[in-house]
């Protein structure tokens, strides 16, 4: 008698006699389950974040889906601030800043999100559209980080829109697989609910604490917190909360 580990932690016994091919289904279909509930968490986080960027918009205008925004002004200026965190002059030495690269993406993840929610009435069958894509997605590495920007730029101003697909290129050159998307997209969704309610709209609110940009706290503090726990969340607004204030709110 034999066993074999199987992909879900399950010991598999079989004699010897058995055959290849019933192995291998085995493992087939082990590996699809696998493959299974990693789309359903998936599919299942594109939702939240879909949700959560309409209530974000609806804080900031109950009416947003309705006042047309230029949804697509939004990516392509955020698409140039991108490119000079990652350096495009050849006239002198630059490096570049991939965390701020990533935040910019995370930006324009929101944008997208929004302009996603305008041209699908059907929240489910969009998030399922979604998911289609980042499955179908290689995250080995592309070509040139600066070629496919423009690319996705090109294509945001030619068709005043998001293409999911593009994006996801950009994700793939950037190293930023979608479980770094979603927990960073978590992360700025917070700050940007937090900014709304300490005066973001009407000026009050104070960008700078304690000679660091918000955007750092939150970097720092989402490092310090387990993302994947429920009070995730929470847990990071209310950290937010507590440096602000000893900041002097």
């Amino acid at each position: 008698m034999y066993y074999i580990r199987s992909f879900t932690g399950e010991d598999w016994y079989f004699n010897a006699s058995i055959t290849k091919a019933w192995v291998k289904l085995q493992l087939a279909l082990a590996l699809a389950k696998t493959r299974l509930n990693k789309g359903s968490k998936m599919k299942s986080r594109l939702s939240s974040m879909l949700e959560l960027q309409d209530a974000m918009n609806s804080k900031v205008n109950a009416g947003w889906r309705h006042q047309g925004f230029p949804w697509y002004r939004a990516i392509w200026v955020e698409c140039a601030e991108l490119l000079d965190h990652y350096g495009w002059k050849w006239w002198k030495h630059q490096q570049p800043d991939m965390e701020q690269v990533k935040l910019e993406l995370i930006d324009i993840w929101h944008f997208g999100l929004s302009q996603l929610l305008l041209d699908n009435a059907d929240e489910a069958a969009l998030a399922t559209d979604l998911e289609k894509v980042f499955q179908a997605a290689d995250f080995t590495g592309a070509s040139d980080f600066r070629d496919q920007l423009e690319a996705f730029t090109l294509s945001t101003l030619s068709t005043k829109s998001f293409d999911p697909q593009q994006f996801v290129v950009l994700l793939n050159c950037a190293e930023l697989d979608f479980d770094e998307l979603y927990t960073r997209y978590i992360g700025k969704n917070v700050l940007n609910f937090f900014r709304q309610d300490h005066g973001y709209q009407d000026g009050t609110y104070n960008k700078v604490w304690a000679g660091r940009e918000d955007n750092e706290h939150l970097v720092e503090l989402s490092s310090e917190l387990d993302s994947s726990d429920p009070g995730f969340k929470d847990a990071l607004y209310a950290g937010l909360a507590t440096r602000y204030k000893a900041c002097g709110d």
